[in-house]
């Protein structure tokens, strides 16, 4: 079976975990605030906290934006659930902004409609989070003037975009938003097995987060509210999580870095073969926004269904029957039972339905073979043409 997407694991990251393990410390030791350097460095933020998923940073992150009872989070119905679920964990409402029919991601021109709706409605968002859908990100400028006009908070959720580039700048500078989250599942473009990161420019931001990460427990003394009994003394001055990184993940997102540009590049090769290779069959190919440098996570083609010789749901179990293993990321949240009981319906947002009616993930990752790819091609042409 040919994965749509997997790990890349060299002998330099397998020492760098035995390391860890002949080490003093498997965990709340040196690697991770390391680890957070090296990825602060490289996507050019001020501050990275490691935590152990990209879930958890978006919680984090909604924590330290105080997001609570009462307020509105909104953000793109294709998505993974978490991407909205960090928003009720926090006790706010969910609402999404529909996608654009291109790039997939949320459309700036729906939400700007949707924000003088919901300012007429007194329903403006306290947080909004931009997804960027299979590396490629959103138009975060539009959305960050946006936000000064409508007054509220961004976090990029970047789980998939780690490594890539908007405006010719590293995703996660955090130019135009208040945090950036980056993923490193097993799939995604760099790996700690499991694990996440959120990035900010933000003191205060930061401070807060590195609190909800591990119990809102500090032993800085500046923090306390009464000086120190003594060395071993701390204090809980908030009500947090233990969201940690461990010393053996760390040390492995250490050395997945070094091989990060390595693996886009490789990636964008793909996607340059795939462009080629499908151009007459009955598909639409991944559309890259001028201003963007994907990070390619995933590649994600639609069926030309007037065109296509079977069904959506037949050229995908087809392509699975011959030993290939796509996906279709995702299934519109707002078509999730639980978020159906909230009131969503099927037809509240047209174009992540339309596309989720005709989206097919193929396989995209670092380690495919140019051989491995020309017979995911060569199967999905037996299955779409007449």
């Amino acid at each position: 079976m040919i994965p749509y997407g997997r790990q890349d694991i060299s002998q330099t990251d397998i020492d760098a975990v035995v390391g860890v393990l002949q080490s003093d410390f498997l965990t709340q030791g040196p690697k991770v605030p390391l680890f957070e350097k090296v990825v602060a460095y490289k996507v050019g933020a001020k501050h990275a906290l490691a935590v152990n998923s990209a879930t958890s940073a978006l919680h984090v992150a909604c924590m330290a934006l105080g997001l609570g009872q009462g307020d509105w989070l909104w953000t793109t119905p294709v998505t993974f659930v978490a991407s909205a679920n960090c928003g009720l964990y926090c006790g706010a409402k969910v609402d999404f902004v529909d996608i654009d029919p291109h790039t997939y991601n949320l459309c700036p021109r729906a939400l700007e409609a949707r924000l003088v709706d919901a300012e007429h409605n007194g329903k403006l968002p306290k947080v909004l989070v931009a997804v960027h859908l299979c590396g490629q990100p959103c138009e975060m400028q539009a959305i960050y003037e946006l936000s000064l006009r409508f007054g509220f908070k961004i976090i990029e959720d970047a789980s998939h975009a780690i490594g890539g580039k908007y405006q010719g700048e590293y995703i996660g500078n955090c130019r135009y938003s208040d945090i950036t989250v980056f993923s490193f599942h097993p799939v995604k473009i760099i790996t700690t097995a499991e694990g996440g990161m959120a990035v900010t420019n933000n003191d205060l931001l930061a401070e807060k987060m590195n609190l909800y990460r591990s119990h809102g427990v500090t032993r800085d003394q500046s923090l306390m509210t009464h000086d120190s009994d003594g060395p071993w003394y701390y204090q809980q001055i908030a009500l947090g999580y233990n969201y940690r990184m461990t010393e053996l993940q760390a040390a492995l997102g250490i050395s997945q870095m070094e091989r990060l540009d390595a693996f886009v590049s490789r990636r964008h090769q793909l996607a340059q073969q795939y462009d080629i290779l499908l151009e007459n069959f009955p598909v639409i190919r991944p559309f890259q926004h001028q201003d963007s440098y994907s990070g390619l996570h995933l590649y994600v083609i639609r069926l030309n269904l007037d065109k296509c010789a079977r069904s959506h749901r037949e050229v995908f179990e087809g392509l699975r029957a011959h030993g290939i293993g796509v996906n279709l990321h995702y299934i519109p949240v707002h078509t999730q039972p639980y978020y159906q009981k909230m009131g969503f319906k099927q037809g509240d947002f047209p174009e992540a339905e339309c596309y989720y009616s005709e989206a097919i993930s193929l396989p995209m990752y670092q380690g495919l073979s140019d051989k491995e790819q020309l017979d995911v091609v060569e199967a999905l042409r037996k299955l779409t043409r007449t």
